[in-house]
């Protein structure tokens, strides 16, 4: 690959200063913010064209790779059943589909099938397409689901008659897709709206079949912008629950009795400051999910019905643990089980609800992935759990409470020569430079030599808490079949350690995140895994953050950075009301109206830190349509980059004029990004077949 095959493009600089706190910034690129501007456009062309031209040598490489990708996937493949009243659900591919069947069968699995939706049918001469979520309602005879054809997750919502196949007339756009709730009447149903400016949700609405949308009932507005909404069933179905949440740090769960549609949603408790929880309905009381009196990991409290606005009647089920976070909970008429969290691994634990006495699943393996599945059965002794590791494709089990049997109902076929006794996962421990242990997966094949001579592909998230764990990927095998090993950091900003691990990598500690990304990576080249020539760093949207601020903290370490929608320009972004999300995260970065946050924030924000120096090869990619992290931040990072860089290592940027913030739709397409990410790469070490 050769950077001058073509003049690279050059963006136009024009000044634009920015002055708070008595701090004057200069973005000379601030007007690549306006997608309607041709110039604009023609812009992020010529970056397609000349990341085209350097990568044309690739191209062969690429469509192997794709192919040999593709060609692990089994075309024909179908999810495990699910009962939920007299049918069994579930969705399927077809040879040569991009885009999932959903169906179901009436009371066994040997009736006949059902095609509630063919997405392949739906997408048809549709630049993208998704499907967000369905609900079906009590009487099992209506369908509603949520379509996108944009990629900006506003989804409409429709409706057919599962009877008749007939798509009903009612159509509600711009709805957060998947919230939807039926009430029990079988005519009513709840949705959320997206505000289109902040593209958040913060309006419920009540919907009768049949009705006028201009007609429908508004019956929740969210005023607070900080707060995320959500809107379901609970698993009992007897409830509905409208629920807010600004992201650790406060809930708020509203509940209405679904057999009392136009009724009044009542609040479970009201939102405090510092206040979380999660709230499961069973018999005449509820489970409580919650961090109250200063359950740090969170603990499990029960409540009466109706008692629940007053704290004083919450009682203490499971105590709050200094070393286990208690993640999640599933309820059943016999069983609670609780999802836990501890030394950066899962862990499933079973009670019995009459005799208290209790059992934890057992795991083998020293780094997996683990988790409740879809349990909608309230009577059953059965859990769905799902399994996965870094050799071990994604399984689906089912397993006997009672009598502690497991079944696996299915393991993601791999195509080809796979065997997983081939690759080989370890965990290990980086010593951070606070002294802080910080955990990482890592796998590769048989053989690999630990002499710092192979390449090793470093990957982490570390933000709002959400934890990586390690996963298998059948497209991952494509890198360690030809010498790579994969690496996952979890480092400070996810939940892998429990909650304290969260609060120590967000707001004032966020350098935590940056630091502890920096010193896995120091590990990984002092215990000769790989070498400064071989290490390659990737991350996406919050990782794409962490790219960019490892890129300049310490450029030297990396032989290439992928940085996938980057979130580059945060104090811009974090000022801006009004883009899509911004007020929602204040309190996972803070508010630069502030002075303390505006200069912590402007100390690592990757746009503003940029300078005159040597930088890795780096491929940055993003979608035009991208609502989360908007395509103009990662396009003033490369044009600044191309201006300040001093060296002639690869600066390449791919713009999916199509997508948005997940990329390419469509279950093929999607690994075309990926046959670019890996032919840069592979290209980069000099392996190219």
């Amino acid at each position: 690959m050769n950077p001058d095959v073509m003049q690279a493009p050059v963006a136009a600089i024009k000044p634009h200063p920015m002055t708070l706190h008595g701090d004057t910034r200069q973005d000379n690129y601030y007007w690549l913010n306006d997608p309607e501007n041709p110039e604009v456009i023609q812009y992020l062309e010529a970056e397609n064209a000349y990341t085209d031209a350097v990568m044309a040598p690739t191209k062969a490489l690429q469509e192997a790779l794709f192919h040999e990708m593709k060609g692990r996937i089994k075309e024909n493949d179908e999810s495990v059943p699910v009962k939920v009243g007299s049918y069994y659900y579930y969705s399927k591919y077809i040879e040569g589909g991009e885009y999932p069947l959903y169906c179901r069968k009436k009371e066994s699995l040997e009736a006949e099938e059902e095609i509630m939706l063919d997405g392949n049918e739906m997408a048809k001469d549709l630049p993208y397409f998704s499907i967000g979520g369905y609900e079906v309602s009590d009487n099992e005879q209506i369908l509603a689901f949520g379509v996108d054809t944009v990629s900006r997750r506003n989804y409409t919502l429709k409706f057919k008659n599962l009877v008749t196949g007939e798509i009903l007339a009612d159509e509600i756009p711009n709805t957060e897709g998947g919230a939807y709730a039926w009430a029990s009447d079988n005519q009513t149903i709840f949705y959320m709206i997206r505000d289109q400016q902040t593209l958040l949700a913060s309006t419920v609405y009540r919907h009768v079949l049949g009705t006028d949308i201009s007609t429908d009932v508004l019956v929740y507005t969210e005023e607070d912008p900080q707060f995320y909404m959500g809107l379901g069933r609970m698993k009992s179905k007897k409830y509905i629950v409208s629920a807010s949440e600004q992201n650790g740090v406060s809930t708020e769960y509203r509940l209405l009795d679904a057999s009392n549609p136009t009724g009044e949603f009542v609040t479970f408790y009201p939102r405090e400051h510092g206040l979380e929880y999660a709230v499961e309905h069973f018999q005449d009381k509820f489970y409580i999910r919650t961090n109250a009196q200063d359950a740090i990991n969170f603990k499990l409290m029960e409540v009466s019905e109706g008692e629940s606005n007053n704290m004083a009647n919450w009682k203490e089920v499971i105590p709050h643990r200094e070393d286990t976070y208690l993640d999640g909970m599933e309820v059943f008429s016999n069983h609670l089980v609780l999802q836990e969290r501890r030394n950066a691994l899962i862990h499933i634990r079973i009670i019995n609800q009459s005799t208290k006495a209790e059992h934890y699943i057992q795991f083998d393996e020293t780094a997996y992935d683990a988790g409740i599945s879809s349990n909608p059965d309230f009577e059953t002794n059965t859990l769905r759990y799902a399994y996965t590791s870094l050799s071990t494709p994604s399984s689906t089990f089912d397993y006997d409470m009672d009598s502690r049997n497991k079944t696996l109902m299915k393991e993601q076929q791999v195509l080809g020569e796979f065997n997983k006794e081939d690759y080989v996962s370890e965990r290990l421990f980086a010593t951070a430079r606070d002294g802080v242990k910080v955990p990482i997966s890592i796998v590769y094949k048989k053989g690999f030599k630990r002499d710092g001579s192979q390449p090793l592909l470093q990957y982490a998230y570390g933000s709002y808490g959400y934890s990586i764990d390690p996963y298998f990927s059948a497209a991952r095998l494509t890198l360690l079949n030809r010498g790579f090993a994969f690496a996952i950091a979890h480092i400070r900003g996810g939940q892998e350690m429990g909650r304290q691990w969260y609060e120590d990598g967000k707001l004032l500690k966020k350098l935590n995140t940056f630091h502890d990304f920096i010193d896995v990576s120091e590990y990984l080249i002092q215990e000769k895994w790989t070498s400064k020539d071989k290490l390659f760093a990737n991350g996406g949207s919050a990782g794409g953050l962490l790219m960019g601020a490892v890129t300049n903290m310490r450029p030297d370490l990396y032989k290439g950075i992928l940085a996938a929608v980057p979130f580059v320009d945060v104090v811009t972004t974090m000022l801006d009301e009004s883009i899509p999300l911004t007020t929602g995260e204040w309190e996972e970065w803070g508010n630069p109206k502030q002075k303390e946050y505006y200069e912590y924030m402007k100390s690592y924000s990757p746009v503003d830190n940029v300078e005159a120096k040597d930088y890795p090869n780096m491929l940055v990619t993003t979608g035009l349509h991208d609502s989360q992290v908007q395509y103009f931040e990662p396009a003033k990072w490369v044009a600044k980059l191309r201006a300040l860089k001093t060296n002639n290592n690869l600066l390449l940027f791919h713009i999916d004029m199509e997508a948005g913030h997940g990329g390419a739709s469509g279950r093929f397409k999607r690994f075309h990004d990926v046959a670019l990410e890996y032919a840069f790469m592979l290209n980069l070490v000099g392996i190219n077949e």
